[in-house]
């Protein structure tokens, strides 16, 4: 149901495998989707990952059988079953390698919330996204934090009442997407970005989403100041640090660039 592909550059391709479903996920996909995360976290040749979903869907959120079990939950169960996909998220948001969303078809309910998490998103001029939690009576609450930092909570009042469909323009437009592209450079375009982040220190493109992450939510202080100077301090006498500086100086290829 997820397929892991990793290269010999160190890029990694996690694909939804249910096709006949729309990408759909259960219990079983979460869980193999959050185990796949964490061994990629954990290993230093994946330098890149790539989230997409194998056949004309990138994900239609919980499949139907999946909901329905829900319907006999307690509330504890409910509520354990929830975290769940609340670690799935935090897990893809908070990874320590760059991520892209190759979004190669109609994204609902947590497939935005799996978009949103990724570090860069790439559509092709077909796909289509909504939130249609609403219209079951429910909240996308576990994707909420992650779609409202893409589109903000102005669009998030619009989108998450509505429930109404946002073609590749308009989620282009509210930031859902970063680049959309003809169906057919859709793999060209994720390929190309993808290149140019193998290029950038794997230490400092964690940090760098570190900083991104505390400083879009905290407010300006002597504390954040503080912190984001000593953020720039560390990297500059990190190994990496010094070796990108080095070769930056030196005209030459850092020591991680794979040709």
């Amino acid at each position: 149901m997820v397929i892991c592909e990793i290269d010999s550059k160190g890029i990694a391709r996690l694909s939804l495998n249910r096709p006949e479903i729309h990408n759909a996920f259960n219990d079983e996909v979460i869980a193999l989707l959050t185990g796949h995360l964490e061994d990629l976290s954990k290993n230093d040749q994946v330098r890149v990952v790539i989230l997409t979903g194998i056949g004309k869907s990138f994900s239609a959120g919980g499949d139907l059988n999946y909901m329905r079990s829900m319907i006999n939950y307690d509330m504890e169960t409910n509520k354990k079953d929830a975290e769940k996909l609340a670690d799935l998220m935090y897990r893809l948001n908070s990874l320590n390698k760059a991520t892209i969303a190759r979004v190669n078809g109609a994204a609902y309910a947590g497939g935005v919330g799996l978009v949103s998490c990724c570090d860069i998103a790439v559509g092709t001029q077909k796909v289509v996204f909504a939130l249609t939690e609403t219209k079951l009576g429910l909240a996308p609450a576990t994707i909420s934090p992650y779609v409202i930092n893409a589109i903000g909570p102005r669009q998030a009042r619009r989108y998450f009442l509505t429930g109404e469909l946002i073609n590749a323009q308009k989620a282009l437009q509210i930031g859902l997407l970063h680049e959309v592209v003809p169906e057919e450079e859709l793999d060209e375009k994720v390929d190309k970005i993808a290149n140019i982040l193998l290029k950038n220190g794997p230490k400092a493109i964690h940090a760098n989403k570190l900083v991104i992450n505390d400083v879009a939510f905290t407010k300006e202080s002597a504390e954040r100041r503080d912190y984001t100077a000593g953020e720039i301090a560390k990297l500059r006498v990190s190994s990496e640090g010094q070796e990108g500086i080095s070769s930056f100086l030196e005209k030459r290829a850092a020591n991680w660039n794979k040709k």
